[in-house]
């Protein structure tokens, strides 16, 4: 965590895999979420607390305090910024058992996102 606060949260994604993009432009149309979004590979991650690898691996929720929340965990939070019917769903995702579930499901879309619609080579996670 670092000691600087911001006054908005971040959303931190992987700015080369197309469906990653088209997903951060989904949740900009749809679900409008209130806080500030950029790819990971243009972004001061030291200054978010965090690493290009945990930033290469999920998506990343920054806190304007400097929590960071990675995977369904982060999309649940980004969920829960865009208010209106979005909020519960996003709260939801934070409780056991959906907390678990979610976190199952990101993993699986995260290890396949290259194979998924709008995806591509490059989505592709980087070999453990």
């Amino acid at each position: 965590m670092t000691s600087a606060v911001r006054a908005r949260p971040v959303l931190v994604y992987d700015g080369d895999c197309a469906f990653c993009s088209a997903s951060v432009r989904f949740a900009e149309r749809h679900v409008r979420p209130r806080c500030d979004i950029a790819p990971w590979q243009s972004a001061d991650l030291a200054a978010y607390g965090t690493t290009e690898q945990r930033a290469g691996y999920e998506v990343l929720w920054v806190t304007p305090a400097g929590a960071v929340h990675g995977g369904a965990q982060a999309l649940a939070r980004l969920l829960m910024s865009g208010g209106r019917g979005w909020a519960v769903p996003g709260a939801l995702l934070t409780l056991p058992p959906l907390r678990w579930i979610a976190h199952g499901g990101y993993r699986l879309i995260a290890r396949n996102r290259h194979r998924m619609p709008g995806g591509s080579a490059a989505c592709a996670l980087p070999p453990r």
